[in-house]
């Protein structure tokens, strides 16, 4: 992903030093896999875990955030697909994505 990182946002905050303000954010990490999928073209990422199941989370300065990414789940053909599942809990629910390449000009010339 020409040296890109994925995170997912949980907290937009900000930070203050000496009486400088550091606007920041409070991540979890992606793994991305080493070459996109072979079917799709789009890259796949997986959450970042310690072997104890707690995400990796990092705090990091505004500027260093790019733009948006769009995830998509990856449907496995035998897992079931529950009701329950909406825009709020999707990321929580499924272990990995996509990223759509396709969401728009700029996310294409950026990451592909």
């Amino acid at each position: 992903m020409k040296g890109l990182l994925i995170a997912r946002v949980y907290l937009f905050f900000k930070l203050s030093y000496n009486s400088i303000n550091y606007p920041c954010a409070l991540v979890h990490w992606y793994s991305i896999h080493d070459e996109p999928d072979a079917a799709t073209g789009f890259w796949v990422v997986r959450p970042e875990s310690t072997r104890r199941g707690v995400r990796h989370a990092s705090v990091i300065h505004l500027d260093s955030i790019i733009r948006g990414a769009h995830l998509l789940p990856r449907f496995l053909s035998d897992a079931p697909v529950y009701r329950e599942i909406n825009y709020m809990n999707v990321l929580d629910v499924y272990t990995s994505f996509y990223v759509n390449k396709f969401i728009d000009h700029h996310a294409f010339e950026i990451a592909f």
